[in-house]
């Protein structure tokens, strides 16, 4: 179990996105117990970074799969993990900067930057579910940092120019903060979950001596146990043979001379 669940972690870590729906239904029947539901997860997130002058959020999709591990004192409280390997952060609107190039600067000097910072997130937070289905969790949130890059967008006659600046160099490569969600997860048919939950980032976002600025997130998801029906099958299958009455070998019928 504890060999299949870090392989299942690895692999889901390193493959790329569309690669994990195929990968969590290879493995999802055998993550699956009456003390561990594993499932994906996913959804939309509004980002922000506190600080900036920006325009608004910064919408983005987010996917990812989560381990729910439940006390087996009191299955209510549980530690809610696992890794949101999609996970766009960044602003919205901010002002335009010079590009250190003529041309760029004279193309984009009326248009708009967005900022975008990739992270794979690993949440570790304590949850509590009520018999009603409604949870609340809270706790630390870390992120890897990706990619990150502005992106530099200008109209001209209904069609837009894009020029994507890399700033990888600048973002710190460790993100961390405190995360407070809250949702309701279905009793019946697969045990859909959905979740709100807002991530408060709590080390400065850039590099170097210049003001701090955080990252914010508000996320919006919806999640799903996979294999969790087809675990449960397997253990009543086992539990029925198990409850098999077996005649001992002195009660067996004796063949007649």
């Amino acid at each position: 179990m504890k060999k299949g669940l870090l392989l299942l972690f690895a692999l889901l870590c390193f493959a790329p996105a569309h690669s994990q729906v195929l990968i969590s239904l290879i493995f999802g029947d055998k993550l699956n117990s009456p003390f561990l539901e594993f499932g994906l997860e996913g959804g939309i997130n509004l980002s922000t970074i506190s600080g900036l002058d920006t325009s608004g959020t910064e919408p983005g999709f987010n996917l990812g799969f989560y381990f729910d591990i439940r006390s087996h004192k009191n299955p209510s409280w549980m530690i809610n993990t696992g890794v949101i390997v999609k996970s766009p952060m960044g602003a919205h609107g901010l002002p335009v900067y010079s590009l250190d190039d003529v041309n760029l600067d004279n193309t984009f000097a009326n248009g708009s930057v967005n900022r975008e910072l990739r992270y794979f997130n690993v949440p570790i937070l304590i949850k509590y579910q009520f018999k009603n289905g409604i949870y609340f969790k809270t706790g630390p949130q870390f992120g890897l940092l990706a990619k990150a890059f502005d992106e530099f967008k200008q109209e001209y006659d209904k069609d837009d120019v894009i020029y994507k600046k890399n700033i990888r160099d600048q973002i710190r490569v460790i993100d961390a903060g405190v995360a407070l969600g809250a949702g309701y997860h279905m009793n019946v048919g697969n045990g859909l979950n959905f979740t709100v939950q807002y991530y408060y980032g709590l080390v400065p976002v850039m590099k170097g001596d210049g003001p701090n600025v955080y990252n914010r997130s508000l996320y919006i998801t919806a999640g799903i146990p996979i294999g969790r029906g087809k675990a449960a099958q397997k253990r009543a299958e086992k539990e029925a043979e198990l409850n098999k009455i077996v005649l001992p070998s002195d009660e067996a019928p004796q063949l007649k001379k």
